[in-house]
């Protein structure tokens, strides 16, 4: 733990805030009725899980909608530019440097919420695995229509349902990971605290 003063700055704003708790649930509550549907345990029932699925899974994308939204209207969408400065340097932290209590080589602002590695990350999600998630879905919602639209000639329902779940495993180890990350702060709790109450802690700049 850094012995440095610390002082306090307003990182996320609270539709920040609403956004990610709400993501994170509908994420975690899709990932345990897939696993579900999928085969891999029984809880609620193939039928419930299969609705609750899809109920959840429109209710992420109006949220995603939104976010878009907010985010391109407030310029928040620049926390996301990816650059591959420091990137080296934050995956040397990340696997050697927290574990001897080596500096952060990242310093937050409120202009700048993520380090160059979760930028990169988060770019992976928004352009990779959402994507796959999403349309292989909306494959499987409408497989009904798929004759009537000529879509059957081109698809093949189990690999849309390969792919979906394959899309689905990588969620689910990004989620992990973004849990494990969250525990790297200056406290165990400090990045999860912020996220609830919207301020971080960092180390105040020296004076000179």
């Amino acid at each position: 733990m850094s012995a440095h003063a610390m002082q306090k700055l307003y990182v996320f704003k609270i539709f920040e805030r609403i956004w990610h708790w709400s993501q994170a649930g509908l994420i975690i509550f899709l990932l345990i009725t897939g696993f579900e549907v999928h085969g891999s345990y029984a809880n609620f029932g193939f039928e419930k899980a299969v609705n609750y699925h899809t109920i959840a899974a429109w209710s992420l994308v109006g949220l995603w909608v939104f976010a878009i939204f907010w985010h391109f209207t407030t310029g928040e969408w620049k926390q996301y530019i990816p650059t591959l400065a420091k990137v080296d340097a934050m995956a040397k932290y990340y696997l050697f440097g927290i574990f001897v209590n080596a500096p952060h080589p990242f310093r937050l602002t409120t202009l700048k919420k993520h380090n160059p590695l979760q930028r990169l990350a988060y770019l992976g999600v928004m352009l990779f695995i959402g994507p796959l998630i999403w349309f292989t879905g909306w494959f499987y919602i409408f497989f009904d229509k798929w004759h009537a639209w000529g879509w059957d000639k081109y698809l093949s329902l189990e690999w849309v349902a390969f792919f979906h779940t394959i899309a689905a495993f990588m969620m689910l180890l990004f989620l992990i990971a973004h849990v494990y990350l969250t525990t790297t702060g200056h406290t165990p709790l400090a990045h999860i605290k912020a996220m609830i109450t919207g301020w971080e802690e960092v180390e105040a700049e020296e004076k000179k």
